[in-house]
């Protein structure tokens, strides 16, 4: 099936995402819009349901004199509240300002201060506690909404209280909302996100209406989901791959069950059963660990089986990927490992997944391979915060493994001189907010948005990335090393890796900081006679450090000898956001970890 690629739907696009919005009320009104967790039950809304909330939330906030392009920032953690929350802000003319729940408080206070919000919603106490202890430094927040919190009738009122302002002013001017949607321009400013960033303080992406209509519509337009579909919504709506997809909801009109708790998913999945599911390559890399290892502690015939299975289905996907024809015998031991091996796989997340859409990093192809092998598809796609998150995506139809796919229907890109993407069109951020310097640096004059990584494009126009340019790094003996491909050859081959750090700028030799999946360092010690023993005693045990040097030595097999590892360490705890080691959209801050473990570094090349 060819990919439709035409960018005709660009003239036809709704003016914002608040009549993006209303619209689809309006399109699908009785049909499931929304399903959210009510203690071991599920609630579901209709369309018209939500719509009726964020028409009463937005009301809620022009009652409060909010005006057109003000900032109203949500800090909460991935709940059904949010996403009105978000659309309620959107719908009367404001722009949302996004803060993670796990933000500290000074770093809260900063993205609403600079962001100059009006108005914040906060899920609960702690996050009203991070906003108290700074009020003297937020002028500008007149009101705090909260979802769960304490209130207090003056500062801090309810999603309910604000709802009924709303209700005062519809009685009065029923078509309020309506008007100000209609009248907001598809340059607006719709939301600012700030990056978590690697590195430095965040910087706030402006991004218009146009920017989230687009993402939706190009989804929509190339056919990869409609409203038959269910998706399950876990992501953190602070960032920008989690927001997209409410964008894509609304273009294509399916149902979204959403709970942000992340030891929740597989349970959710297989009660929820939905048919597709947007997550970070560690979602992946995570079940897959915890698969082939769950089949290694049951040994014997299982585990055997178990190997053959993956062996066969990788050996017939790579067959039928290069054209070639399938033996009758190997035909015959793939349905029989279907049955048996992979049905059980695939019911672990739900039985009726079409898809997952893996990105914000990059996803190991082995990873990608293996799960296909057991008829689960996992599509890479790309993009950053400011690009509105998605620029490419591989099609259910056609993709290639190791790729991020094609560059969406109506964006361009080419890849620069020294090898750096840049990626021009429609969902392109406005810029940096308040930092004209920092925009002059990564958009040209052109309109070409530099992303910073390295990346290449084959005959077929699909886009391999191959690192960031700022991870690139020289050894002293002149190789250029790309540590991401490394690092996540590793994961691939351990099952038991959370973190796998190369480091080597302007040194002899490559070496590695490695962490471990404290799940998984749990299972393997109540297997291997350590039950109850702390994280950092199994991890130093003789017994663990002599099976990760296997698998160190099975990546060194693969790698250039310019590449190789020669020394390692396993640090006494794996990376986390609240040690400010990991981005709270788990990226790992390396000059932090580093900085950190700069002893243990300057050791292994002692």
């Amino acid at each position: 099936m060819p990919i439709n690629h035409d960018a005709t739907f660009l003239e036809h696009m709704p003016r914002n995402v608040a009549v993006q919005f209303f619209d689809r009320v309006e399109k699908s009104a009785d049909r499931e819009a929304y399903r959210y967790p009510v203690g071991d039950a599920w609630t579901s809304v209709t369309w018209r349901e939500a719509g009726e909330r964020v028409s009463r939330i937005a009301a809620g906030l022009l009652a409060l004199g909010i005006e057109a392009e003000q900032r109203v920032g949500i800090a909460s953690a991935t709940r059904y509240e949010w996403i009105l929350a978000d659309l309620a802000v959107m719908a009367a003319g404001a722009a949302t300002t996004t803060v993670y729940p796990s933000t500290n408080a000074d770093d809260t206070a900063y993205i609403v201060g600079d962001a100059e919000c009006q108005v914040v919603f906060a899920e609960d106490d702690e996050q009203i506690a991070k906003l108290r202890a700074h009020r003297a430094e937020l002028p500008t927040v007149t009101k705090v909404v909260t979802f769960d919190g304490t209130t207090d009738g003056d500062w801090v009122i309810g999603l309910e209280d604000l709802a009924v302002l709303g209700d005062g002013l519809l009685a009065q001017t029923p078509d309020a909302v309506r008007k100000v949607a209609d009248s907001i321009e598809p340059d607006a400013l719709a939301t600012l996100i700030y990056t978590s960033g690697t590195t430095g303080k965040p910087k706030g992406v402006r991004l218009l209406h146009r920017a989230w209509v687009y993402e939706g519509e190009a989804i929509k337009s190339q056919g990869i989901l409609d409203e038959t579909d269910l998706q399950f919504l876990w992501l953190p709506m602070a960032h920008s791959f989690g927001k997209v997809l409410l964008s894509v909801q609304m273009a294509c009109g399916f149902a979204t069950a959403i709970d942000g708790r992340v030891e929740r998913i597989v349970d959710n999945l297989g009660v929820v059963k939905p048919t597709f599911m947007g997550a970070a390559p560690r979602i992946f890399e995570k079940a897959h660990g915890k698969i082939v290892t769950m089949q290694a502690n049951e040994g014997g015939a299982k585990e055997k089986l178990f190997k053959k299975a993956f062996a066969v289905g990788l050996e017939v996907d790579r067959r039928k990927r290069e054209g070639q024809s399938i033996p009758p015998l190997m035909k015959v031991q793939h349905g029989l490992f279907d049955k048996l091996v992979f049905s059980k796989v695939r019911d672990r997340f739900g039985g009726r997944v079409r898809f997952f859409i893996s990105g914000s990093a990059a996803l190991n192809r082995e990873v990608a391979e293996w799960f296909h092998a057991a008829g689960i598809l996992v599509l890479e796609g790309y993009g950053l915060t400011e690009t509105a998150a998605g620029a490419f995506v591989n099609h259910p139809e056609q993709y290639k493994f190791g790729s991020v796919g094609h560059v969406f229907p109506g964006g361009e890109v080419k890849i620069a001189e020294d090898g750096e993407v840049l990626i021009k069109g429609p969902n392109v951020m406005q810029g940096y907010h308040n930092l004209p310097d920092k925009t002059a640096e990564t958009l040209d004059a052109d309109g070409w948005l530099h992303t910073g990584d390295i990346g290449e494009l084959d005959a077929d126009g699909f886009l391999r990335i191959t690192d960031r340019k700022k991870d690139l790094f020289k050894t002293s003996g002149g190789k250029y090393i790309a540590p991401s491909a490394i690092e996540s050859q590793f994961k691939a081959l351990c099952p038991y890796a959370s973190q796998f750090l190369v480091i080597g700028n302007n040194r002899n030799y490559c070496v590695a900081l490695i962490t471990l999946d404290p799940d998984q360092v749990t299972d393997w010690a109540s297997h291997n006679g350590m039950e109850g023993k702390s994280y950092t005693e199994v991890v130093s045990s003789p017994a663990m450090q002599k099976l990760i040097d296997g698998y160190v030595e099975q990546l060194n097999a693969r790698l250039n000898r310019w590449e190789t590892i020669k020394k390692h360490t396993i640090l006494d705890h794996d990376l986390t956001i609240e040690s400010g080691e990991l981005t709270p959209s788990m990226k790992v801050k390396r000059p932090v970890v580093e900085r950190n473990n700069q002893e243990t570094i300057e050791n292994l090349y002692a």
